[in-house]
């Protein structure tokens, strides 16, 4: 890098840094954190604990943004400050140390552009996802947990908690149906375009004749909603069904039936939960898996209403990604048209670049309407 590209990769990086500060509007929330230490200090104001509860959350949130924020805006200045000297007294030495670190600034920015753009309601919410096979039996199934997997890894990677909701092994390998809860800042603003039929091709390993396949998977995330986010469920819209609980490979099968199906009979929606062994605790937490699917489902309808989008089979044409085994070796998205080629890391929970693309380029397609 010489200086001239330095230079413009420093005014490009300023440019991204103003939109982020438009966005993130550093004054505001300083003024709101303000105005809760001046709650906290208020007669009362801790004897309501779950309000207490609610703000404290809003706090924990605009303290790490704009912690982070300022960490991003001062390196940016150090950078430029420290440029404009070493020039003057020409420090090549630290003109080189600025060159080498300019990826990282570079990336640094970048995040908090993406840390930006999770600022939907409920994007900093745990995620609920739910995987679903299409048709084509074992080699679908097979696909279904190879995405569970490429999920659960994801989340490993950054220190998430996992908790498994619901898993239905296929009869000879993958999984005919699986849930699980990701619990960890932003899992549902990271996941939330995850929504969609995954497609994958490749050479079956269950085909004798070693021909090309095409299978489809299904996935659905929903935010984990709070308590306080009333969705009202009639007694009569729903079929409770309890069956027998078992785990991967056969493990953890419980003699009661402990597991619970709810079918939300207007919507059509089928939520399972066998991760307790307590039958009661299994029903309220496939209620609350229920109720962020219909919130999610009305969230879904009311955008398909306004951009005229008809809902999405399980099958070809209707994929939002694309992860091709054979003949050649790509991922491609179509919602930011970007192919990768680093299959193997990416089946293996390294989608970040995935997700961040989809979300850079969601945010454009709105700004340009």
């Amino acid at each position: 890098m010489d200086h001239y590209e330095y230079n413009e990769l420093l005014k490009t990086l300023t440019i991204k840094m103003q939109n982020v500060t438009d966005v993130v509007r550093p004054k505001e929330i300083t003024a709101r954190l303000n105005e809760i230490e001046a709650l906290e200090n208020s007669d009362g104001f801790w004897n309501d604990v779950a309000n207490a509860g609610i703000v404290q959350k809003e706090k924990t949130q605009l303290e790490r943004k704009l912690a982070k924020y300022s960490k991003t805006f001062h390196t940016l200045g150090d950078a430029k400050d420290i440029y404009e000297m070493a020039k003057e007294e020409g420090d090549e030495e630290t003109i080189e140390s600025l060159f080498a670190d300019a990826p990282t600034l570079e990336n640094q920015i970048k995040l908090m552009e993406v840390e930006v753009l999770l600022s939907g309601e409920h994007d900093s919410h745990n995620a609920i996802v739910t995987i679903h096979p299409g048709a084509g039996g074992t080699e679908s199934q097979d696909w279904a947990s190879m995405l569970l997997r490429m999920y659960t890894r994801w989340a490993e990677r950054h220190d998430f908690t996992i908790e498994m909701l619901d898993y239905q092994s296929g009869e000879e390998a993958g999984i005919k149906d699986a849930a699980i809860l990701i619990k960890g800042l932003n899992a549902y603003g990271y996941l939330k375009n995850e929504n969609g039929i995954h497609r994958l091709v490749r050479i079956s390993p269950y085909d004798s004749a070693a021909k090309r396949h095409t299978s489809f998977t299904s996935v659905l995330v929903s935010p984990e909603l709070d308590d306080d986010i009333a969705i009202e469920i009639e007694d009569r819209d729903i079929r409770i069904d309890t069956y027998r609980a078992s785990g991967a490979g056969g493990q953890h099968v419980n003699k009661t039936e402990s597991a619970i199906r709810i079918t939300h009979i207007p919507t059509g929606i089928v939520v399972q939960c066998q991760n307790d062994r307590s039958q009661h605790k299994n029903k309220a937490t496939a209620f609350k898996m229920l109720k962020s699917r219909i919130y999610d489902l009305e969230l879904a309808k009311q955008k398909a209403a306004v951009d005229g989008v008809e809902k999405s089979e399980n099958s070809w044409g209707h994929q939002i990604r694309s992860y091709v085994l054979a003949p050649y070796q790509q991922v491609k998205d179509t919602r930011s048209n970007e192919a990768y080629s680093n299959i193997n890391a990416i089946l293996d929970g390294d989608i970040d670049e995935m997700i961040e693309g989809v979300l850079i380029s969601l945010n454009r397609k709105d700004d340009d309407e």
